[in-house]
């Protein structure tokens, strides 16, 4: 469907290229091939739109009269809801006074709901085209904050667990999924820092230049967001090697208690080996009371010596 701002919005089936209005498109790829025709779109670029991709930063094509990019998009939804597969994947072509959004991927119409979200946070006829990017991507944009503040608490909560000694017993794998989470934002926003540095120098002429500060409003925005996510990425990494310290100093512990055990039974031992060997004239042998007094004396020097071990405070 495509959207012509002039007093008001108007929806239309097909696209005018010769309308002197600003156009928004949010189309199939089925639709993109009927409309490239007449908006004269590169066939790669409209090849390219047929599949999503696994990565992000796909490039960015700059052509005479427009500008093809394709955006793989993070939800911060999907990711609440443990559903870390579901991104939604679409093209973008910029042109004068024209925005262009192919569906590609967007299984839950979420994307969707956003782009029309954003054609009507301006009045139709102060709508321009840096303003409905601008809109368009604040949408997109719009609970990244919210989420990747989150995360910060939940790294935060994690790190008292461990001051305290008490972390869980899967924090290894909750620090990896984070760690994977984290990787894929900070991705996430390089790819959106490339569309925008790239929208932002202008090489083709299709933005006007007094306008182009809506589009250094996302750039800033996604380079405070990007740097969010790096600095929780890094808390995360002191995290992990907070933990290993962790581990270690209960190791180191779990020794210190097993020596000082060793040390207070040692005697014990001696005594076993000294009458196991069995001596004929060893006088105890044959003492009515040699069983008695071996237990007595065992009790005696294991209380001495954890009373020993006490007061040297071997158990802290």
């Amino acid at each position: 469907m495509f959207y012509e701002f002039r007093k008001e919005i108007t929806k239309k089936e097909s696209v005018n290229p010769h309308n002197n209005c600003l156009v928004a498109g949010y189309i199939t790829v089925d639709e993109l091939e009927n409309a490239a025709k007449h908006l004269f779109f590169d066939h790669e670029t409209v090849e390219s739109c047929k599949s999503a991709k696994n990565v992000f930063r796909s490039g960015i094509e700059i052509y005479e009269d427009y500008t093809f990019t394709e955006l793989k998009i993070i939800d911060p939804v999907h990711y609440e809801n443990g559903d870390n597969d579901n991104t939604d994947y679409v093209s973008l072509y910029f042109k004068r006074d024209m925005l262009i959004v192919v569906d590609v991927l967007d299984t839950d119409g979420s994307t969707k709901r956003k782009f029309e979200r954003a054609i009507k946070r301006f009045t139709p006829s102060t709508m321009t085209l840096e303003k409905l990017i601008y809109a368009f991507f604040d949408e997109i944009l719009n609970k990244d904050v919210r989420f990747i503040e989150k995360l910060s608490l939940q790294v935060s909560a994690i790190e008292e667990d461990i001051i305290k000694g008490t972390p869980d017993e899967d924090i290894n794998i909750t620090l990896l999924q984070l760690k994977r989470k984290l990787l894929e934002m900070h991705n996430y926003y390089e790819q959106c820092l490339d569309i925008f540095e790239t929208l932002d120098a202008n090489e083709n002429d299709i933005f006007e230049t007094d306008s182009l500060m809506y589009i250094a409003n996302i750039t800033q925005r996604i380079t405070r967001l990007r740097e969010d996510v790096d600095s929780t990425s890094n808390a995360v990494v002191h995290l992990q090697d907070a933990y290993s310290n962790y581990l270690d100093a209960k190791l180191n512990n779990t020794m210190k208690y097993l020596t000082v055990l060793s040390t207070i039974f040692f005697p014990l031992t001696i005594i076993v080996g000294w009458y196991g060997m069995n001596f004929i004239n060893m006088p105890e042998l044959k003492w009515d009371y040699g069983y008695l007094y071996v237990i007595i004396l065992s009790v005696v020097i294991m209380i001495v010596f954890a009373l020993i071990a006490k007061k040297l405070k071997w158990f802290k």
